[in-house]
């Protein structure tokens, strides 16, 4: 089965109640109108989140409105049109089902099937220890066998821990005590991979060549269970335009396919009557393409069939523009030179106890700073946990927590040994009991907490550049370290007057800074670098601008030639630079998300560029042309000191640079 490629996505969830489901399904017309896009593979629900199935099926409940095979019809008019076809089941949500198979039910630690608030999706669930998971598993069995369908897409895996009978008497089997929140929570994602794998083994036993997605499991875990990922980000309806980017950069590095799923709604899923604007789509869709990921827009179809006019026009619009860049596509890879590590998975092992939740949080702010910094620094970036190998970076960036166990410190020692470099900030290098930095590299003795809160910074008169003359405040806690003999310090801790605090009669809210204390904000040791203060976790909640400028100074010193410079581009604009044998591709973007309301940020037009200014390293790869894509615009250039300069007349939203070798 060939990898998608021009994708869309149909929800089709209806409730019990509708009396005309399927009632004016235009087949034809539908996938005429998708393969007129250009589109190649489609998902649809066989069976939707109500547990209801709109095929034939011996097995399960089909939708009482509906008077036909459905699916059947579907698949036979994708044929016609060469669409692949995969079919959504929801296997964690059977609302229907779980109606009339009350034991069938999650029973959560309160003791009741029912979550308070009924009008969310997930207020009742399924468990995988009762009869349910064989009734699905069959249900799949059955799709499988009776349509030409290309692949599976599996649904809301998730469910939360339960203490039904069959859980805790599995649980006491295996000598784990279902009081424990750790080894309920722990038991309840074995029980998620566990059901994931059956599902997945009845699928291939009939068709081993099916394209398999489970969504909800985490992506490393899938490794042996699915065949591709799909990275889901709606970013008005609540995931932000913050997402893609961690998800693009950590899912690219898994060895599978990767689908980028946004979606047409201006809010979240079923928003019938929400459209976003065209240009916030378009820049979730060129995003992904320039992160080397194929592409799929979610939809939801009305059920009676109708078809929304407009939004398949706009699929049609967007299609025709961004395929004529498949050429530039078809077997991209990223190109990077700097990775963040990353101890847990993103978007991480998620079902986890509420302390392990705290712990993950914590990591997952300092993430999600450092992703928002290096993409306006336009530095070129995977997010790498220890599933996969890291050794064709130059820069590893620690972000804030990374603590050093055995595995981690021997790869850190091999990265370091080879002659990497490493930026790293507050309590990032220290062994995990937290007493001291594992290595001397890190030039750094480490004290303890900065007693000061909050701190203030000067920066060593080298790393200045761009920096107010002025004490800097480190509004988030941090460390305190000395630079150890050799090292060189990168500034100066700042203390205040007296730290935020109540004394009984005031509230010290007021805070100058006050005297030098002599201990270094920063220290270098060869291509190490290490902060006191928790950078990354501070941009994330206080987005100071001197804190990226200081970054920027900092990775100037420990990588000075970096894949990509481009000093002329706007903070909000973004590079990405991908790869096919022969070429390099360096995609440039310019628009703005901006928040409107109380929660939306939006994308209402492009932002236009011009005469930017690019520079790509060379690496010893004769570049023969330059041009633009699609139209292939030629583009003057020179070569000097080992990186190939040119500039782009004019940056409308996108512009796609190839350099040819």
């Amino acid at each position: 089965m060939h990898t998608p490629k021009w994708c869309v996505f149909f929800d089709f969830h209806t409730m019990p109640a509708n009396p005309d489901v399927g009632k004016a399904f235009d087949f034809d017309a539908i996938t005429g109108r998708l393969a007129d896009a250009g589109v190649d593979y489609m998902v649809f629900p066989a069976r939707c989140n109500l547990g209801t199935a709109y095929y034939n099926t011996k097995v399960g409940i089909r939708h009482p409105a509906l008077e036909y095979d459905l699916i059947g019809k579907l698949a036979e008019a994708c044929v016609k049109r060469d669409i692949s076809l995969t079919t959504y089941i929801n296997i964690g949500l059977s609302h229907e089902e779980a109606l009339l198979h009350r034991e069938w039910c999650v029973l959560n630690q309160e003791g009741y099937t029912y979550r308070p608030n009924r009008l969310d999706h997930f207020f009742r669930q399924m468990c995988y220890n009762t009869g349910y998971a064989d009734h699905v598993t069959e249900m799949v069995r059955e799709v499988v066998s009776g349509y030409p369908i290309s692949g599976l897409f599996f649904d809301c895996m998730y469910t939360h821990p339960c203490v039904g009978v069959e859980c805790i008497r599995e649980m006491k089997d295996l000598g784990l005590d279902w009081e424990d929140e750790e080894q309920l929570h722990d038991y309840n994602y074995m029980k998620m991979n566990r059901m994931a794998k059956k599902l997945s083994d009845a699928a291939r036993e009939i068709n081993p060549e099916l394209l398999l997605y489970c969504n909800g499991i985490d992506y490393e875990a899938q490794h042996e269970i699915g065949t591709y990922l799909e990275f889901e980000c709606l970013p008005t309806g609540g995931w932000g335009y913050e997402s893609l980017p961690m998800g693009a950069r950590y899912l690219r590095t898994l060895g599978k396919p990767v689908l980028n799923m946004s979606g047409r709604f201006h809010k979240s899923w079923g928003d019938f009557g929400g459209i976003r604007t065209e240009p916030s789509l378009e820049y979730d869709l060129v995003y992904g393409m320039a992160n080397a990921m194929r592409t799929t827009v979610g939809d939801h179809f009305h059920p009676r069939g109708d078809i929304n006019q407009p939004v398949f026009d706009m699929y049609k619009r967007l299609y025709d523009r961004l395929q004529r860049y498949e050429p530039w596509l078809d077997g991209a890879t990223a190109e990077v030179d700097t990775a963040i590590v990353w101890p847990t998975a993103y978007p991480g092992y998620k079902y986890m106890s509420p302390a392990k939740r705290e712990c993950y949080n914590k990591h997952f702010t300092a993430l999600k700073g450092a992703c928002r910094l290096l993409c306006e620094l336009k530095v070129q970036f995977d997010i790498v946990t220890d599933f996969v190998d890291w050794d064709k970076y130059e820069l590893l960036i620690l972000p804030d927590h990374i603590t050093l166990n055995g595995e981690w410190a021997a790869r850190i020692r091999k990265h370091l040994d080879k002659g990497g470099a490493i930026l790293s900030s507050a309590w990032s290098g220290l062994d995990p009991d937290m007493q001291g930095f594992v290595f001397e590299d890190w030039g750094s003795k480490y004290l303890g907490e900065d007693p000061h809160d909050p701190a203030f910074f000067t920066p060593a008169q080298d790393f200045a550049e761009g920096l107010p003359d002025m004490p800097i405040t480190l509004y988030q806690r941090g460390t305190s370290i000395d630079p150890m003999p050799g090292a060189h310090a990168l500034g100066e801790i700042i203390a205040p007057y007296y730290n935020k605090h109540w004394d009984g009669e005031h509230g010290f809210v007021y805070i100058p800074p006050d005297k030098p204390t002599g201990r270094a904000c920063g220290v270098q040791l060869g291509r190490v670098a290490h902060f006191s203060h928790p950078l990354f976790t501070s941009y994330n909640i206080d987005a100071q601008v001197p804190v990226k400028q200081y970054v920027s100074n900092l990775l100037s010193r420990i990588m000075p030639r970096p894949l990509v410079k481009a000093p002329g581009l706007p903070s909000f604009a973004r590079a990405n630079v991908t790869a096919q044998p022969g070429r390099r591709m360096l995609w440039l973007m310019s628009y703005v998300p901006e928040r409107r309301g109380a929660s939306v940020d939006m994308i209402e037009e492009p932002i236009e560029l011009r005469d930017v200014e690019v520079t790509v390293r060379s690496d010893g790869k004769g570049v023969r042309s330059v041009y633009l894509a699609p139209d292939k615009t030629p583009l003057q250039f020179e070569e000097t000191d080992g990186y190939v300069h040119t500039t782009v007349p004019s940056v409308n939203g996108y512009a796609v640079v190839v350099f040819e070798e």
